[in-house]
């Protein structure tokens, strides 16, 4: 007789990996949650922030997933902090409305389950969702045999935050002279993996001491804390998180759609040596020349390429975070307190640009290169 289990769903490793699960996720809990993992849904209570902490909560909500990141974690069996890229990609999101992250749901789809594997996945977001003081309040994990290969996996996520409806960040407030601040990225954080995997051939290549795809798999920064901190401070008037899409697509959402400004950038910074490596990477790709240059060496060459060759330069700010994965817009006289404020909280940053009046012939909202 056929059952379950011979039809690719094994129930048994299912109950395996969540006692794995209920360990994490038991660590991020609080007063808030009304239920323990297990239920058929979670449930949190709001009750504190409509007994005077906020005059009219909003509930801010965001999804996103590893992507192509996870392909590589399982190929170099570090899988221990990708967890922690999802739920960073969500809360990362979220933060930019100004939102307090509140909880965290993840889902995991696989060919077929190993708990070892996806208890290693929800591990990571745990200790996501403690560092940003959310709590995992559920998840699914799903195998689909016959539909997903049995070694393949798939992992997204939920954020839900509040904000006071008075102190959601929507950029309306932002004017020609405002000025950006731009907080360091950890690396290159969870996109644009499916051109890193064709554009570099050799995830042991030694990049500083390590294999590059250790370098790689670098997690996500949470910027969460030091960003609620400072709004404490001052108004932050716009923030973006760049993420797919790069520069081009990221930096300008932080403006209203009908504004006459312009998100004016100048990459003074030193980008960091990871997207040189991509950079020459995507150049001997293009160019059908198997990568002949590895390490330091083919480094040092994408750091030309990214200096001379305007195409690939654009391409990479328009998919990678390019060392700055985090901008705020910002009035002049508030700037140096962020910045110092970041700094002591162990977030470099430096002024990356400023808000101007669009010129002629350059698309209001867009984003401009000094």
């Amino acid at each position: 007789m056929i059952d379950y289990k011979s039809a690719g769903v094994d129930i048994e490793e299912g109950y395996r990996a969540v006692n794995k699960y209920k360990e994490y996720a038991s660590s991020t809990m609080n007063k808030a949650v009304l239920n323990g993992l297990g239920s058929f849904a979670g449930m949190y209570s709001l009750s504190e922030f409509f007994s005077g902490g906020m005059k009219e909560p909003v509930l801010i909500s965001g999804t996103d997933g590893i992507g192509t990141k996870l392909d590589l974690a399982l190929k170099m069996n570090k899988l221990d902090t990708v967890g922690i890229d999802c739920v960073a990609m969500c809360v990362n999101d979220i933060l930019c409305q100004g939102a307090k992250p509140l909880f965290f749901l993840d889902y995991i789809a696989c060919g077929k389950l190993n708990a070892d594997i996806t208890s290693e996945l929800v591990k990571g977001a745990a200790l996501g969702c403690r560092e940003t003081g959310m709590v995992l309040l559920g998840g699914e994990t799903a195998e689909h045999p016959g539909v997903v290969p049995d070694d393949s996996y798939d992992m997204a996520g939920f954020a839900i935050g509040i904000a006071d409806r008075q102190k959601i960040v929507d950029g309306s407030k932002i004017t020609e002279g405002d000025l950006l601040l731009g907080i360091a990225s950890s690396g290159v954080h969870s996109n644009g993996f499916s051109l890193i995997r064709k554009v570099i051939t050799d995830f042991n290549e030694d990049f500083g001491g390590m294999p590059i795809g250790y370098a790689l798999l670098e997690p996500t920064r949470l910027y969460v804390k030091p960003i609620l901190q400072l709004m404490n401070d001052i108004k932050i008037k716009g923030m973006a998180h760049i993420t797919g899409g790069g520069f081009y697509e990221n930096v300008p959402r932080m403006l209203k759609k009908d504004s006459q400004l312009l998100c004016e950038v100048n990459v003074s910074w030193e980008i960091p040596a990871i997207f040189n490596r991509i950079a020459y990477g995507i150049k001997s790709y293009s160019q059908k020349d198997s990568e002949k240059l590895k390490g330091a060496e083919a480094q040092k060459k994408g750091e030309e390429i990214l200096a001379t060759d305007m195409e690939i330069r654009k391409t990479m700010f328009n998919t990678y975070n390019m060392g700055m994965a985090f901008i705020l817009a910002l009035s002049p006289e508030d700037l140096p307190h962020a910045a110092s404020l970041l700094e002591n909280c162990g977030f470099p940053c430096m002024q990356i640009g400023k808000i101007i009046k669009a010129p002629n012939g350059i698309t209001p909202g867009d984003i401009k290169f000094a």
